[in-house]
């Protein structure tokens, strides 16, 4: 429990799909800019059961991940994770957090097209990062985007959402926890109607 002595604890999300820039912002907004103590990443919880095969233990990784993150919101520490938002895995969690005194940031990272985050992840697997297949990407693409409007959004103490399609992310809407605040209408309204259906 927070009292007035006691700041109340930190969770940020970097939320985006594959290849939108999540895992490159971590250390500029996470670790710099909010001083987060801690960031739980299942890329790098894979990396460490198999740096061979990572995609190998993805499963197993995002167990241990989610173990960790119940075990220091128990703990009631401040954290950040990166993770698609194209599950629903965490939204409710998320929103009993908040409840409980947790103040939750959420930054979203988006491309333009599905496409985009497509060739974005070849270049990282040709550099020795990890793959992921094509049409989990293209899957993930439109549920990313509904779920941050309709399932995270909602949760978040404060978001912002970013286009990092030119590979320099551009702060395209926030809510600093008063009221949404659109700074590109046109980028915001494709980036509404990218959580459409093809």
């Amino acid at each position: 429990m927070t009292t007035p002595s006691t700041p109340a604890p930190q969770v940020a999300i970097l939320g985006g799909i594959n290849g939108a820039g999540k895992s490159s912002s971590a250390d500029p907004i996470l670790r710099i800019g909010m001083k987060m103590p801690i960031f739980v990443n299942a890329d790098t919880i894979a990396r460490g059961l198999n740096a061979f095969d990572p995609e190998s233990e993805a499963i197993k990784a995002g167990r241990v991940m989610l173990e960790h993150l119940r075990d220091l919101a128990t703990r009631r520490r401040s954290f950040a994770l990166e993770t698609t938002l194209a599950g629903r895995t965490y939204a409710d969690w998320l929103g009993e957090l908040r409840l409980s005194g947790y103040v939750v940031h959420l930054f979203y990272y988006w491309l333009n097209a599905p496409e985009l985050a497509i060739n974005r992840v070849a270049v990282r697997v040709r550099a020795g990062g990890h793959h992921v297949p094509d049409e989990t990407i293209r899957r993930r693409y439109t549920r990313s985007v509904r779920n941050f409007l309709e399932l995270y959004r909602p949760v978040a103490t404060t978001w912002q959402v970013y286009d990092n399609s030119n590979g320099r992310p551009k702060l395209i809407a926030f809510n600093n926890n008063y009221f949404d605040t659109i700074l590109d209408p046109d980028t915001w309204e494709r980036f509404n109607r990218s959580a459409e259906d093809a």
